[in-house]
């Protein structure tokens, strides 16, 4: 077998031995990321893509400065996207969110250490500020069975050691989430378990520039997936068969063709489903001349989320009035509190300038106004005026933050409701909408 460059398969036929985020352009390698689709469209488009060394040795440091602010020792993460930020390295993250068997330890000058599963410690060699690789972490009942504490009393003898070479004295260290064997072993060690989850959530929340390049390659190929959905749906539903889940089965296959991962919900109803929302998507056949709603929750490129919601009207016929009215309500709404962000702005003065909806929608307006954006959703979250917990959120706007504005507008009891969301760009002087996608223009009324 030749062991020529020229004779290996390429992911973009259009670079050489690197790709323009400085990746490998090998189809072998081990490390995942975007797709041949998804370089052409961006080049396309016009985009530059991010320096993906540059962009984790950012999240690297941001960690690291975190953990030193706060005078701790080390920083212990099991979350699999805390896993993900901390070392762009991935491995069966679903199946990981519910069996534990990954975690990372950023100690206070850096050094980082990975458990990964013990038939793959080769998933995060790309990454040079890994500097060791181990397995056994795991300390769940179905990998352990009744000999969990002495799973996690081996473990946590490795954590010890290492943060004895690397932190000293200084047995604080932060924690996102454990089971409770590993907990009660850091505890019988000595350590002071703090909540590293308030550390990785506010670490996250400030992107930086390469993380901003690779959330706009994201949009661009989140969007394009969107456009592939409505394309199938517009063309497939007046046909009588099609059902809910054809249609969100569209976005999940267009967003792996472009090198995207994976979707964390299954939102998207059609007709009379859409009231009340948070109905997943099923086997309901798509009628015409019916709406169609739906919120992406989509991991995309890079591992970043692309969080937007539309509205369609579905069919031939003019929606009625009650609904174009809904959707002017809920466009007013995003765009009217988008409108509010800009550095410094506090979450309490952003709740209290917000745009009210009509009392008839306020029963079943959305969760939250707004919430962060990144790998996944996001710190920090901005309530309503009637839901918000005084000193919960009292944090000011910086820029390279990233927010979902969102709008869920029905009536309780009514046949439909009117879901949008756009993802925004708090900038140094305002905000960007990184959405473009438009708004279905007859239940705007044109």
């Amino acid at each position: 077998m030749s062991g020529h460059y020229r004779d290996r398969r390429k992911i973009d036929p259009y670079q050489g031995a690197r790709l323009a985020d400085g990746t490998a352009n090998d189809g072998d390698r081990i490390e995942i990321g975007p797709t041949a689709l998804a370089f052409e469209e961006w080049r396309a488009a016009g985009l530059k893509l991010p320096d993906l060394a540059r962009m984790r040795e950012g999240r690297w440091q941001r960690l690291v400065a975190h953990m030193v602010a706060r005078d701790y020792g080390g920083l212990l993460l099991f979350d699999p996207l805390n896993i993900r930020y901390a070392t762009d390295s991935t491995n069966m993250q679903l199946w990981n969110t519910h069996n534990p068997f990954r975690a990372v330890l950023l100690c206070a000058d850096g050094y980082m250490v990975i458990w990964d599963y013990k038939n793959s410690p080769f998933l995060a060699d790309f990454n040079p500020l890994v500097r060791e690789i181990r397995s056994g972490a795991s300390m769940f009942y179905f990998s352990t069975g009744d000999k969990g504490d002495e799973a996690a009393g081996s473990f946590v003898a490795e954590v010890a050691e290492l943060m004895a070479a690397h932190a000293g004295a200084n047995k604080r260290l932060a924690v996102d989430k454990i089971m409770v064997a590993g907990l009660r072993a850091l505890e019988a060690a000595g350590f002071q378990v703090m909540a590293g989850e308030e550390l990785t959530e506010k670490a996250r929340s400030v992107k930086n520039a390469d993380e901003i390049l690779a959330m706009r390659c994201a949009m661009h190929a989140g969007e394009s997936s969107v456009a592939a959905m409505e394309k199938a749906a517009r063309e497939g539903v007046p046909g009588g068969t099609m059902t809910e889940d054809d249609i969100w089965a569209v976005l999940h296959g267009e967003n792996i063709r472009r090198g995207g991962e994976w979707i964390e919900t299954r939102l998207l109803t059609s007709g009379a489903r859409t009231n009340p929302w948070f109905q997943e998507c099923g086997p309901r056949i798509v009628q015409d001349n019916e709406i169609v709603a739906f919120d992406t929750d989509l991991i995309g490129v890079y591992g970043i989320c692309v969080d937007i919601s539309r509205s369609w009207w579905i069919g031939d016929s003019a929606p009625p009035p009650e609904m174009v009215e809904a959707m002017k309500v809920a466009h007013e709404h995003i765009m009217t509190n988008m409108a509010l962000l800009r550095p410094g702005i506090t979450i309490p003065e952003i709740t209290a300038a917000s745009h009210r909806l009509p009392e008839k929608y306020q029963a079943q307006k959305y969760g939250c106004l707004m919430h962060g954006v990144g790998l996944c959703d996001e710190w920090p979250l901005v309530a309503y005026p009637d839901r918000a917990v005084e000193g919960a959120f009292d944090y000011a706007l910086e820029p390279g933050m990233v927010l979902c504005v969102e709008a869920l507008v029905g009536e309780v009891g009514g046949a439909f409701s009117i879901k949008l969301e756009d993802q925004v760009l708090v900038t140094e002087d305002g905000f960007e909408n990184l959405t473009t996608y438009p708004f279905d223009p007859r239940l705007m009324g044109a």
